[in-house]
């Protein structure tokens, strides 16, 4: 029960405004529409255990605003257990959502310990929505709204102040001026054209301006001089025809993946289907010392081992570099994933030539975060071997031989700082390096007759990605797959309850539950208790909806595409996720500057109070993605 209200005096109202602007929105609010605030803010207390509000009270009416103590959050049927859904600290806004819906809560909110709230009308709430859009933005989008917070942070720490390259679309990146050509005239007159205009391209087009082929100093090289051809000759017969084009409102950063999965350096760029002009690898990568085509470029010409352990470590260069530049998470992930295929791919071509294996006799999958596409600076090997089925007298020795093939593999990509996987996850392992019956077998055991070491499987397997060799073969596996487990709720079942024992880290008292984690006191295990439970949660509604994806935000979107109506929380979600994966990717930068071998510990002590709130929110949206779960499992 609350004790009567106060007004605020005239006397503490600057001084009020200055508390409140310690927190997010009130920061970032006009000295204005924060006057009109506190005049109307009135302070309220509760005494231990009180009841703020709940499901009880009906329509809300109130905005409270944590000026001391703590509030926990606790759904109905967690009240008689004591524990709380998530936790509400200092310069924390409650209930946003039933406010602006003109509903009760649905979660009972309760003191713990003594409380002071600032306390705010609902009648003057919405007012405040409308005189400010500082305000407005963050009630109706608040965790949006504290990524974009702390986004403007990273940016003035990198001291560029403006979206990095590859958060660009393509317009708007652009060179002033693209030499364009048509099929008929002449080299010469061409590369005449490429002098004066700076450029190391030229976009070839056909009468209605599409782009019919592209001309560089590498066509120049290997084309003409090296083929001997006269510079009299036409443009047409030395382009490299068909050119890759990309629409004006493709990000930079799809144009980098394309770049690094396709072997070029420049890409068309298009508009309307018309030829608008032609970005190179230095016009994305200006600010880096090495460049995501370059190092793609270097894997493919790689000729042994030693080539490939030296671009690897460029890899480790070029991910920290973009790091640094504060470049999203999602995208650095992907990133790093979209290279280390390319070195997965040429470890396992130069050792099939070495074995004399033809690489259309099998497929190598990838699994766990490799398959998920979301590799980050820490992460060993999770792959295996999936091979035609062949006559069982000769099955075993076909196995041998490809068991060789697979050793080598694994331990040249330890070469390449990819360590040995310590569950023995991996190709070299007999138990996975199988045929396709075999594998469906696998798979099959696990979801008909699922234990706990079968679900534990799931968590790495069920991420499978056919990645190189004979990738038809992987593609059909992997169909199956996601087609005979959406039928199996009984497996699935199990899987949503194994994900949901994995509680987000959120505390009573305090704000997160810490631990010792490899001698490190008070840290969070980012990965465990932050990344995981959105991996988790996302694989088993994809594999629910029979979705062959394989990514955490891919399968989230995935949800999205098939109810519309939940579109903006999922969207949340991925927000969510991101963020959790950025606060890893920081920390992990972080022991790599210091010296030390990267982990998941993270100590919450060392985030500024921005990213602390932001990552509390992030793990309540996590718990609100374990709710939906229960609720589609009825768990």
């Amino acid at each position: 029960m609350a004790q009567p209200s106060r007004p605020i005096a005239a006397a503490l109202a600057s001084a009020t405004v200055e508390d409140l602007r310690r927190h997010a929105p009130f920061d970032r609010m006009d000295r204005a529409d924060l006057d009109w605030l506190v005049a109307r803010l009135s302070v309220v207390y509760f005494a231990p255990d009180a009841v703020v509000m709940s499901p009880d009270d009906g329509i809300v009416r109130w905005l409270y605003i944590v000026k001391q103590g703590a509030v926990p959050g606790f759904s109905p049927e967690q009240v008689a257990q004591g524990s709380p859904r998530w936790h509400l600290s200092v310069g924390e806004c409650f209930p946003l959502g039933a406010l602006i819906a003109g509903r009760s809560v649905t979660s009972r909110y309760q003191a713990a310990g003594d409380v002071f709230c600032y306390r705010l009308s609902a009648e003057d709430f919405h007012t405040l929505l409308s005189r400010s859009a500082a305000f407005r933005d963050f009630a109706t989008q608040r965790l949006a709204a504290l990524l974009i917070e702390s986004r403007r942070a990273q940016l003035a720490e990198t001291a560029t102040g403006s979206r990095q390259p590859l958060e660009r679309s393509l317009r708007e990146m652009l060179p002033e001026t693209t030499v364009f050509a048509t099929p008929d005239e002449s080299v010469r007159l061409v590369l005449e054209r490429m002098r004066s205009g700076r450029s190391d391209s030229a976009v070839v087009v056909d009468d209605t301006g599409r782009a019919c082929g592209i001309f560089t100093l590498r066509d120049l090289r290997d084309r003409v001089a090296l083929a001997g051809k006269d510079v009299a000759s036409a443009i047409r017969e030395v382009m490299t025809p068909d050119p890759t084009g990309l629409p004006a409102d493709t990000m930079g950063f799809e144009a980098a993946l394309t770049m690094a999965e396709r072997g070029f350096r420049h890409v068309v760029v298009t508009e309307n289907g018309r030829a608008a002009g032609c970005l190179s690898e230095s016009d994305l990568f200006a600010m880096q010392r090495i460049g995501v085509p370059a190092v793609a470029a270097e894997l493919r010409s790689a000729r042994d081992l030693a080539d490939l352990v030296r671009t690897s470590r460029r890899i480790g260069e070029l991910a920290r570099e973009l790091a640094l530049q504060a470049i999203p998470a999602e995208q650095l992930t992907r990133l790093v994933a979209t290279l280390n295929d390319a070195l997965t791919r040429q470890v396992v071509a130069l050792t099939a030539a070495g074995c004399g294996v033809d690489l259309d006799d099998f497929c190598w999958l990838a699994f766990g975060s490799e398959g998920r596409h979301e590799q980050t600076f820490v992460t060993d090997q999770d792959n295996g071997l999936l091979f035609r089925d062949v006559d069982p007298t000769h099955r075993e020795a076909h196995r041998a031989s490809l068991l060789a093939f697979a050793r080598q593999v694994n331990d040249a990509l330890a070469a390449c700082g990819f360590p040995l996987c310590k569950g023995q996850v991996m190709a070299s392992n007999p138990r996975w390096c199988l045929s396709f019956s075999e594998w469906q077998a696998a798979f099959g055991g696990w979801m008909h007759t699922p234990d706990g070491p079968a679900l534990l499987n799931a968590s790495i397997f069920f991420d499978l990605r056919p990645l190189c060799g004979n990738t038809e073969l992987g593609a059909e596996l992997s169909h199956w797959l996601f087609a005979v487990a959406a039928g199996e709720p009984v497996f699935l079942r199990l899987l949503a309850e194994t994900a949901l024992r994995n509680e987000p880290p959120l505390g009573v008292i305090r704000d997160f539950v810490v631990g010792d984690h490899d001698g490190r006191a008070d840290t969070l295990d980012i990965k465990v208790n932050g990344a995981t439970l959105f991996v988790d949660a996302a694989r088993v509604l994809s594999l629910a909806g029979g979705e062959a994806a394989a990514g955490t935000a891919e399968r989230l979107r995935g949800v999205a595409r098939r109810r519309p109506a939940a579109a903006a929380e999922i969207e949340g979600w991925l927000d969510a996720f991101h963020f959790v994966q950025h606060v890893r990717l920081d920390h992990q930068m972080r022991c790599i500057s210091e010296g030390r071998p990267a982990d998941n510990y993270v100590s919450p002590d060392t985030l500024n109070a921005l990213d602390r709130r932001i990552l509390k929110e992030a793990l309540r949206q996590a718990r609100k993605l374990q709710e939906r779960l229960r609720l589609d499992f009825r768990l």
